[in-house]
């Protein structure tokens, strides 16, 4: 298996009609032509006399150039503009309840503060334990499905966050349906790593992990649940997650396995004391242990930006996966357990070892600042473009890495379409421009600025967007792999001020070869060269220091890739 290191209700449901068949849909055998639209049956024919459907070719984005098309037409249900074709529906992946070991709040106390801070869908993900396993999964779903039905216009899955045999923790969810709670609670009785006792790095734990993707999507393909996710958490934290695990989950699972998150939760302990926790910015406070992967430097210890060192670094490990052609996003969450400043205290006779649960928070009389975390949607947003306001077009948009994420409000939308130079439709995040190769290609970037005060009441400024851009290289010898040596930061556009929005337009000149672009924005109150030096990256994210870092100061967005495939 490689290097291995030695860890010695229904909002809506689901159609063809909601969102375009997924690439990677044309690139599954297993789906038979009858179930595919007319023009991607097309497509298949054309990608089969190629020869691109090949054993590895539906885990790469090189095997699926998709030509430009108009978002699918659904109702706008959720009041939420549209940009691009598609209505941007912010969200969280990573939230906890007093399902967790390490919980307070009930799963109408996330709902309700979600949707007040602007969330159109969330996925409760309490932590996988014996006790969940044998007992929270079932006892928390009719608070879930309540959830649904008080809150109309909030998206609610149930999920739970994974210990991946041998690695970190990810959240797996599942579309709502009738077989939800049995799906999840087989996956967690067989695959958790801590109901398993697999959580060391062995060869045999990796290889469970594999097999817990794959029942998600034996369970897809046999309709159990209409569809299944998985990203990894804090995928840098402990250092755990090496590259070669990342690249099987992918390989394993391509529709499964999707990414994981750019920038984690607990964003509030950095906070310096007496004011707050006086951690590191996403309790990035750790350092190599007798699990971590040896290749991973002390750096990558530390949020940079409130980001995670694997997406913060420009020619890191995301750009490795990325110039490989592996479609692999990022999102960013709360994972929220308990809440900076919050009052509340878990109810007094609590036993969740024997009920799976603590009993309904109370009033706690004190202010704590000890806590690490924002409630869903105060700081943190996973904004998806989707077709309509429905589980399964949300899903699709996970899929398609229709995706950009920002913290406090950085900025209020971003339109990206990469597209000839002489005109026609383009293709947006998570897309793929497919031409001839000595076409000129440009980058058209329309960002609406924030207008309006975020939740600690300042209208975030943004001072500057970069564009990045790497050569698509093809797959590596070397699974470990975690750097992309053509991909560099290639123009920066700063911001005036006054203005509404930033418009530009970058011009990549004649294509020869594919290559990927993606884009980030920063307030500028903080920059330094990045981790690969000034040439690579001038002016990215610094290093968080550990008890002085104040989220707010500090504010980042970042895009998904667009790519661009010569023929």
């Amino acid at each position: 298996m490689g290097h291995h290191h030695p860890h010695g209700h229904g909002h809506g449901h689901h159609s063809h009609d909601e969102a375009s068949i997924e690439p990677s849909q044309v690139l599954d055998s297993e789906i038979p032509d009858s179930e595919l639209a007319p023009a991607d049956v097309s497509r298949r024919s054309l990608l089969r006399g190629a020869g691109l459907l090949g054993a590895g070719a539906a885990a790469s984005v090189l095997g699926s150039a998709t030509t430009p098309a108009p978002a699918a037409a659904a109702p706008d249900t959720s009041g939420v503009a549209r940009k691009g074709g598609y209505l941007w529906l912010a969200g969280d992946h990573h939230i906890h309840t007093q399902y967790s070991p390490d919980g307070v709040y009930r799963v109408i106390d996330q709902v309700r503060h979600a949707n007040a801070y602007g969330l159109d869908w969330m996925v409760i993900t309490d932590h996988g334990t014996v006790q969940h396993a044998k007992i929270g999964v079932e006892k928390v779903n009719p608070d879930i499905r309540n959830a649904r039905d008080e809150i109309r216009d909030t998206l609610v899955f149930q999920g739970l966050e994974w210990n991946i045999p041998g690695a970190e923790h990810g959240t797996v969810f599942v579309h709502p349906g009738k077989n939800e709670v049995g799906v999840l609670r087989q996956f967690e009785n067989d695959y958790d790593g801590t109901v398993k006792n697999a959580k060391e790095g062995t060869p045999a734990n990796e290889a469970l992990a594999i097999a817990g993707l794959n029942f998600l999507a034996d369970a897809v393909r046999r309709k159990q649940v209409e569809d299944a996710m998985f990203f990894a958490n804090h995928p840098a934290r402990q250092g755990i997650d090496s590259p070669h695990e990342i690249r099987g989950w992918r390989d394993a699972a391509p529709r499964i396995a999707l990414g994981f998150e750019g920038a984690p939760g607990h964003q509030a302990a950095g906070l310096p004391k007496p004011l707050g926790p006086g951690s590191g910015r996403g309790s990035y406070n750790a350092s190599p242990g007798t699990q971590s992967f040896p290749g991973y430097p002390l750096e990558s210890y530390r949020t940079w930006g409130g980001f995670d060192w694997m997406t913060a670094t420009v020619g890191g490990l995301w750009d490795s996966l990325l110039a490989e052609g592996k479609p692999w996003w990022i999102t960013a969450n709360s994972d929220c357990h308990s809440v900076y400043a919050d009052t509340a205290t878990r109810g007094p006779g609590s036993d969740f070892n024997n009920n799976g649960f603590y009993n309904d928070p109370v009033y706690g009389g004190a202010i704590n600042t000890g806590n690490n975390d924002y409630w869903p949607g105060f700081y943190s947003r996973t904004n998806v473009g989707s077709s309509a306001a429905t589980y399964a077009a949300v899903m699709a948009g996970l899929r398609a890495g229709r995706v950009w994420v920002d913290h406090g409000r950085l900025i209020n939308g971003i339109d990206a379409q990469v597209r000839p130079s002489s005109g026609g439709p383009g293709v947006t995040l998570g897309g793929v421009l497919q031409v001839k190769r000595g076409t000129k290609v440009q980058l058209d970037v329309t960002v609406d600025l924030a207008t309006t005060p975020n939740w600690a009441q300042f209208v975030a400024k943004l001072a500057r967007v970069d564009v990045i851009q790497g050569d698509v290289t093809g797959s590596v010898k070397d699974r470990d792999t975690l750097t992309a040596p053509n991909t560099k930061v290639v123009k920066s556009y700063e911001v005036t001020a006054g203005k509404t929005s930033l418009r530009f337009t970058y011009d990549l000149g004649a294509v020869d070869g594919p290559v990927y672009l993606r884009l980030r924005g920063t307030d500028g109150n903080r920059s330094a060269a990045g981790y690969h030096g000034a040439d690579v990256d001038p002016h990215g994210p610094g290093m968080d220091v550990v008890g002085d870092a104040d989220p707010w100061i500090d504010l980042w967005f970042y895009t998904n890739p667009i790519w661009v495939l010569t023929q």
